[in-house]
């Protein structure tokens, strides 16, 4: 009897050592660069690159040179628009005062239109 009862515990033994074998056997890895180099090669920073002092230095000149022009633009643009309504004659100029001002008004009525539209398509949606 216990030669039979070890014969079942070693064919037990066989039976479930083969079946564990075979389950390891049909695991598959779905990033086997994960598998290889493990966590840490996926969630790796890049470093940064620190430019040198003097490409800093050129970049803000640069950019205080386009502030630069840019403000002498604006300045130029206001000037011509003066010149222009300088060189009409009165009745043109109180004209196009008025002129400025209701597209200035018609300007406001719209973007409190658009506004108003605006919100109510919000509160639609959220």
């Amino acid at each position: 009897m216990n030669k039979l009862s070890s014969r079942k515990f070693l064919l037990f033994i066989f039976i479930f050592s083969m079946a564990a074998a075979s389950s390891n056997a049909q695991i598959f890895h779905r990033d086997p660069e994960k598998k290889l180099f493990g966590k840490t090669h996926m969630n790796r920073k890049e470093a940064k690159v620190k430019e040198p002092k003097t490409v800093l230095r050129a970049k803000r000149k640069q950019e205080a040179n386009d502030r630069k022009l840019q403000k002498q633009y604006d300045k130029s643009v206001v000037k011509s628009q003066k010149r222009t309504v300088d060189i009409q004659t009165p009745e043109v100029q109180t004209r196009m005062k008025q002129n400025k001002k209701e597209i200035t008004t018609r300007d406001k009525k719209n973007k409190k239109k658009v506004r108003g539209a605006s919100k109510e398509a919000e509160k639609k949606y959220n």
